[in-house]
């Protein structure tokens, strides 16, 4: 397994803002525990940052937000970037769409994403979900990544689950995975 983290939307809109999932700041010290060890491990950590035109398209559905240029677009100081890691802005639900995501981890010789982030149900799942159609295996961490509601973050675990494939994992697994002790059983990986 040559794994990449992946932190989904951790701005000040999502977390602390209109859009904020109230599970948000629960999933800050696992989030931030993941990407230590990964970086001590030399996983790569990317972070996919929400940040938008006034004329994108998902604005006419969800109003403005993470607007560029805006304060509430930047990553929330808890889980601020280090030194190699990389951010890649998207204007839409998934990381992989116009932001060099695939290239990235194909450079990288990335075959497994880690996925942790909100909105479960939202720029999670899409994102998996061209995961799965670049033929990535895919971990989602239960306990950091969370929805606006405990319904849409178990329906999304559920969908990543038996539709793509995904591995379903608590933080506590994916630590154990990254430092090398853990065995996952599960022929996905």
């Amino acid at each position: 397994m040559r794994p990449a983290l992946l932190i989904v939307d951790m701005l000040k809109e999502f977390v602390h803002g209109r859009l904020k999932s109230p599970e948000a700041t629960q999933i800050i010290p696992a989030i931030s525990r993941i990407a230590s060890i990964a970086r001590s491990k030399g996983i790569p950590v990317i972070y996919l940052a929400d940040h938008h035109y006034p004329f994108d398209h998902e604005l006419s559905i969800w109003g403005p937000h993470a607007m560029q240029g805006d304060p509430e677009s930047d990553i929330i100081d808890e889980l601020k970037p280090g030194p190699g890691d990389i951010v890649l802005y998207k204007r839409s639900y998934s990381g992989f769409r116009e932001t060099g995501l695939d290239y990235i981890l194909r450079d990288l010789g990335v075959d497994t994403v880690i996925l942790t982030g909100i909105h479960t149900h939202i720029c999670v799942l899409h994102t998996a979900i061209d995961a799965f159609y670049n033929r990535y295996k895919i971990i989602v961490v239960e306990d950091a990544v969370s929805a606006f509601n405990k319904g849409d973050h178990e329906w999304a675990l559920n969908y990543m689950r038996t539709v793509l494939g995904s591995t379903i994992l608590s933080s506590r697994e994916v630590v154990s995975l990254l430092e090398g002790g853990a065995v996952v059983k599960n022929d996905r990986l």
